[in-house]
């Protein structure tokens, strides 16, 4: 890569030394060749695309990965990924003609060089490409359903079943400003072979004041039942089952499933509810077996000999000591489903679920996880759905993490929001207390809350 020196007294440039260096960067080959207008016109449009870039990383790795669950942000950067590669293979080629024509190409140290730059290049925006695209499927999978024309029942048996249009709910309501409250509903979708239909599994209404940062999670209990309804009517069955029963009964609840039962947690905790975020328990099991498992600190034992939600040959029942515990992915599915052991029940359970969604969500934002990315991106795109806005979700992780996990108020609406009927028919079931859920809605809320009007 010396330079050496022409009859006329010039230095002759190397014609490997300028391809490495538009390598590096567009434009360094041509200013080191000596044309200088050349190299700011390879070099600007870099500059400026990296300025860009890092504006938008300013915020840190997993605020940029947010960012690309925006199907049209992800777009965006995969089409500037492909033209920036693009950029560089132009810029190294002309580098090469700079400094010694076509002749220096057919040297084979030089041809050598210049094919292994290209090469390199291709494959590093390949790369980049694969990443950009991997958010760019599975944003576009979150933010909308999947095709379900059984209308909700589960799949097939040997099949996976995935949330589908049942989990399509456009806002009926929305937060004012962007300063106001957001609530959100997190639910855990159990639509597995065994299933005739899909269960709402979890329920858990998480609220968010972005002026404050104060967040309150409120676990509806599956077993709810003789809800009240909005409009004066009374829902026999359980909560956990609302959902499928609206979609498949339009003429009774003509808004559909997800939004019927938005509307009614709604109504029941007297806010409004703007958005959800679904996600199957199958592909629970595989976002937490992804991030390396998650701790938990048990708050008691937990004895339960008739557990048999396994699926990769454990025996039956579930056994947990209290204190801290690194759980596998089927463990903690375990751990946030498991209610029948001594002193255990759908409201022990429920605070569980709250402490695990807590945990796998600081374990999603930590930058260790960042090899894992691809396959964590694929993984939520094939099992969680939302209407949430893409563009507030940056926002949402800014609180997340800068609330402790002993600030964030949680509540389960079973005793004594909840009361056990007499008699009781044979059947587990507990029916609402409005009144003190009323006093709980107006404590967290204040004059929000519609129970205050």
């Amino acid at each position: 890569m010396n330079t050496d020196v022409s009859r006329g007294g010039r230095a002759k440039r190397s014609p490997s030394l300028a391809a490495f260096l538009s390598f590096l960067w567009p434009g360094l080959g041509q200013w080191y060749a000596g044309r200088r207008r050349s190299a700011l016109v390879f070099a600007v449009p870099v500059a400026l695309a990296f300025v860009a870039i890092a504006a938008q990383a300013s915020g840190g790795i997993p605020e940029l990965a947010l960012e690309l669950f925006t199907p049209s942000f992800a777009l965006t950067a995969l089409i500037l990924v492909a033209l920036l590669g693009l950029w560089r293979l132009i810029a190294i080629v002309d580098a090469v003609g700079a400094t010694g024509g076509r002749r220096a190409v057919r040297a084979p140290a030089v041809g050598a060089l210049v094919v292994v730059l290209l090469g390199t290049t291709v494959a590093v925006h390949a790369v980049m490409g694969y990443y950009t695209w991997t958010f760019y499927q599975a944003g576009t999978d979150i933010f909308r359903g999947v095709p379900d024309p059984d209308g909700g029942v589960a799949a097939a048996p040997g099949t996976t079943a995935k949330p589908g249009p049942i989990l399509v709910a456009t806002p009926f309501a929305t937060p004012a400003t962007a300063k106001d409250r957001i609530n959100v509903l997190l639910t855990g979708i159990d639509s597995g072979p065994s299933r005739s239909q899909k269960l709402n599994d979890t329920l858990i209404v998480v609220s968010i004041d972005p002026e404050t940062n104060d967040v309150a999670m409120v676990s509806f209990p599956r077993d709810l039942s003789r809800l009240p309804l909005w409009d004066g009517r009374t829902y026999n069955g359980k909560i956990n089952s609302l959902m499928t029963y609206a979609q498949s009964h339009r003429s009774e609840f003509p808004d559909g499933g997800l939004p019927t039962l938005m509307k009614e947690l709604g109504f029941l905790l007297g806010v409004p509810i703007h958005y959800y975020a679904a996600i199957d328990l199958d592909g629970f099991v595989r976002m937490v077996e992804l991030v390396g498992g998650v701790d938990v600190d048990n708050p008691k034992e937990i004895d339960d000999p008739g557990y048999g939600g396994w699926t990769k040959g454990h025996p039956i029942g579930f056994h947990l000591s209290a204190g801290k515990h690194h759980l596998d992915g089927e463990e903690a599915l375990a751990y946030v489903r498991s209610r029948k052991g001594a002193g255990d029940n759908d409201f022990t359970r429920s605070r569980r679920q709250q402490q695990v969604l807590v945990a796998l969500g600081r374990k999603l934002s930590d930058p260790t996880m960042l090899p894992k990315l691809p396959d964590l991106v694929r993984a939520a795109g094939d099992t969680i759905r939302t209407n949430f806005p893409p563009d507030r979700l940056h926002e949402m992780l800014d609180i997340g993490q800068g609330v402790g996990d002993d600030a964030i108020q949680r509540f389960v609406l079973g005793p004594p929001y909840a009361t056990y009927p007499s008699p009781s028919n044979g059947t587990y079931e507990l029916i609402p207390d409005l009144d003190r859920i009323a006093k709980l809605s107006i404590k967290l809320f204040g004059a929000e809350s519609a129970y205050a009007r």
